[in-house]
């Protein structure tokens, strides 16, 4: 079965499903999961995605070799949320450069992405999804058959996000075929159709999206949105572990 989750009112409902069987691709295209796509491109060891500020300044405490990664209303986490320290990086992709997180660990916090990985957690596998990274992961999912494939998207706030939506509605068309002849939810028809209407042009469609146009209106940010839409420009194939990292797969 082939299935989407819109909204972050979702995420209570993963932790009490039955995901055993189910591989789960969480997208956070604006900007989280771009980010992390793009930290591992770049040799970071690995991220370790929290849903909240204190569990990653405690990991900082505990291991001072991590850098802190994250935000807050888009904007890098600084010492007036953390009482203590100024985070390293914000969440912007082009932060995560191999001379600032080659052969780094980051611990990273943000508003809904690393939200909507922690709620995945009971799934049989959990990868990271991203426009930026969206051929290998489809490769994979063709080549591993999956069978049960949920698409999660990290939205807005507590709302849906048109970006996450493409992006999810992308990897449904990449993978349409595997799923034919009726394992496919009217949600994974609703996202590739959503999709395939934008396709034509994904930066003028997605300057339809909230979070989108906060970004474009941010002279320090504007610059994330169409990177965040260029196709598979980081080319890694990205997990998060039973141990809550997420890691590249195969070669580094």
């Amino acid at each position: 079965m082939l299935e989407v989750t819109f909204t972050p009112a979702d995420f209570t409902a993963l932790r009490q499903r039955d995901l055993s069987q189910t591989v789960c691709v969480v997208f956070d295209v604006l900007r989280a999961t771009s980010s992390m796509a793009t930290a591992l491109a770049n040799g970071a060891r690995g991220i370790i995605p929290v849903c909240e500020i204190a569990e990653a300044v405690a990991l900082r405490a505990a291991r001072p070799d991590l850098l802190l990664a994250g935000e807050r209303d888009g904007i890098r986490i600084l010492r007036a949320l953390t009482g203590s320290v100024d985070f390293d990086l914000g969440n912007s992709p082009r932060e995560f450069t191999r001379e600032r997180v080659g052969g780094r660990s980051i611990a990273m916090t943000t508003t809904n992405g690393t939200r909507a990985l922690q709620a995945c957690r009971g799934a049989r596998r959990v990868l990271v999804g991203s426009f930026l990274n969206l051929g290998v992961v489809a490769d994979w999912l063709a080549h591993e058959r999956v069978e049960n494939l949920l698409v999660v998207c990290s939205g807005t706030l507590e709302e849906a996000s048109y970006e996450d939506v493409l992006g999810a509605g992308a990897l449904c068309d990449a993978v349409w075929a595997e799923f034919a002849g009726g394992k496919l939810a009217d949600s994974a028809q609703v996202a590739r159709e959503i999709y395939r209407q934008g396709s034509g042009d994904l930066l003028a469609a997605v300057q339809r999206a909230r979070n989108a146009r906060r970004l474009l209106a941010l002279p320090d940010l504007r610059d994330d949105v169409p990177l965040c839409l260029q196709r598979d420009t980081a080319n890694v194939l990205a997990e998060l572990t039973r141990e809550g990292v997420v890691v590249r797969l195969g070669p580094g």
